[in-house]
This record gives structure tokens, C-alpha cells and sequence, in this order.
């Protein structure tokens, strides 16, 4: 579907394909998903971040089976294509930001977080998802480092046994102040897991701006064969703050050189949950200026 403000069709980069953009629902928190779906597919989105929150397919309320069945037709109507998000403030506990986490001392906390992540794997395979989003959470005080990282590979187990079960890769993102914050952080629980097949990686490129060694663009080829999943933002270093893009230090036509040049087909979803109260706004100029982006990227050394 195309409406008013559909870019022209960008041509092929890199990687022989345009990069396909998605934009997240936790940026448009104050719309009905309906309307947020319609907005997107008008904009000329590929396809849509979709956070699993109470107000965007409650993953907790009944009925789940039903309301993803005329979400999928209804996704299929507009022409846009899913991830599944996980990063909902309050979903599990309206007291506790991202609480509990895999990483909780008390297990039956833990185990509420990986129920979560087992009922959006399986509506990720209702919807034709190309992947689920997950992070470590929080060190809790008091946890040492050993503890924390035992925690997280015996509570994602469970999930990558579904997930395999699906056919949907499992994609942990590295998160700023998380226990896993870094593509390093990400290939220790590689490790320690033994590689599983459904194990890949969310890479947020604000993120990569912000604490990686290395330049964003290389964050990307370092990890492309691990990549299942893409957010992008603008960001500055040292600042974990989502930022419209323009407002941060990142040089985008690069970043999307060396995605494209990854063989990557899966959503580069834009992620600014702190702007759903100008989200059809931010929308509206985020697609523009990341198709700008793409087509000086085709200059760009890959």
C-alpha cells in the first residue's frame, strides 16, 4: 500500500537490495495499532517494530490466539511485514521498568519473563515474524557477575528450544547498563549457550554510537553473520538517549553501506519510544531522511 508521502522506490544497494524499513510501535504508543499500522503503510514503511505492550496486542490478555489471527490479515492487508519487540516498560509489573527480567533472583519472576518471550515467539510464527527481540535486563544488586550470566543461559534455554521449535530466530539485543551490553557481551553468551542455531543478535546502531569501540559501520560487519535484527536511531557517544535522526553523531550513509553489503533482508526498524508524543510526526521524517541516507550510501565503501 502507498498514500501521499510513499518515497520513490529506492534503487539496490550494496548488498543488491534495498534495505527494507520498519518503524517501532513504542514510538507511536499514543495510537491504537490499527492506526498506527495504517499510518506506517501511507508513509511507505516496509514494515513495522512491533513492541508486545498493553495497549498494542496485550501478550497477557485473553484471547491472544484470536486478536494475533486478525492482526496477521490485517498486517497482510497493508503490505507490511513484523518483527516482535519485547522491551515494554510495564508489561510484566506496573512498578517495575523491564521488571522482572531473565536475570531476577526469585525464579518464579524469571519464569514469568520467559513465558513472555515463549508467547511472542509463537506470535511471531503466527504473523510470519523474521524475528523475536529479547534483552539480559539489569544486573540485580547483590549478583555477581558468574551468577548473572548463569541466570540468563539456563532462562534462555527454554526460549531457543521454542524458538527452534518455530523456525524464529531468538535475537538478543546488547543494551546500554544491561548485564549484556556489547557485541562482545552478546558472543560470551554465545559461548556459554554453545552457538545454537536460533541464537542471534539484535543490533541497535544508536547503541553502537554510543559505547562500541569501534565506529557504528563497523559494528555492523562485525556483526553481520549473527544479524536476525536492526534498530536505528541517531545517538551521541557516552549518551544513551534515543535521538531523531540529525540530532545525534551519527554518519548514516556508511552504517547502510555496510548493512546492505551483510546480505541482511530482515526490518531496520527506527526505535524512538521517547517521541510517541510526535510519533506520526518523527514517522513522517524518519523514512525520508533514512532513504536519503541509502542512496548517498551507494558511494559509500562497503
Amino acid at each position: 500500500m502507498t498514500g501521499p508521502h510513499t518515497p520513490p522506490e529506492p534503487a539496490p544497494g550494496p548488498g543488491g537490495r534495498p534495505i527494507r524499513f520498519g518503524y517501532g510501535t513504542n514510538g507511536l504508543a499514543d495510537l491504537r495499532l490499527d492506526d498506527a499500522l495504517s499510518l506506517l503503510a501511507d508513509l511507505g514503511y516496509d514494515g513495522v517494530g512491533l513492541t508486545l505492550d498493553h495497549m498494542h496486542l496485550d501478550p497477557l490478555a485473553p484471547d491472544l490466539a484470536a486478536r494475533t489471527r486478525r492482526l496477521a490479515h490485517r498486517l497482510d492487508t497493508l503490505g507490511l511485514t513484523v518483527t516482535i519487540e519485547t522491551g515494554a516498560r510495564y508489561v510484566l509489573d506496573p512498578r517495575r521498568k523491564h521488571g522482572p527480567s531473565l536475570l531476577d533472583p526469585d525464579p518464579d519472576d524469571r519464569a514469568r519473563r520467559i513465558d513472555l518471550l515463549t508467547r511472542a515467539v509463537q506470535v511471531a510464527a503466527d504473523l510470519g515474524a523474521h524475528a523475536v527481540h529479547c534483552f539480559s535486563g539489569t544486573n540485580p544488586p547483590g549478583t555477581d557477575p558468574d551468577t548473572a550470566w548463569k541466570r540468563l543461559a539456563e532462562a534462555l534455554t527454554p526460549v531457543l528450544d521454542v524458538a527452534d521449535a518455530a523456525g524464529i530466530p531468538l535475537a538478543v539485543e546488547p543494551e546500554p547498563g544491561h548485564l549484556l551490553a556489547t557485541l562482545a557481551d552478546f558472543h560470551h553468551l554465545r559461548t556459554l549457550l554453545g552457538d545454537p542455531g536460533p541464537l542471534g543478535l539484535t543490533l541497535d546502531i544508536g547503541h553502537c554510537q554510543c559505547l562500541e569501540p569501534l565506529p557504528p559501520a563497523d559494528c555492523v560487519r562485525a556483526a553481520g553473520p549473527w544479524l536476525r535484527h536492526v534498530q536505528i536511531e541517531d545517538m551521541r557517544r557516552d549518551v544513551h538517549e534515543h535521538l531523531p535522526f540529525g540530532d545525534g553523531d551519527i554518519d548514516f550513509p556508511p552504517v547502510l553501506a555496510a548493512l546492505a553489503a551483510t546480505g541482511y533482508q530482515g526490518l531496520t526498524v527506527v526505535e524512538l519510544p521517547r517521541h510517541s508524543h510526535a510519533g506520526p510526526h518523527f514517522a513522517e521524517l524518519s523514512l525520508p531522511f533514512l532513504r536519503q541516507a541509502e542512496a548517498l550510501s551507494q558511494g559509500s565503501t562497503p
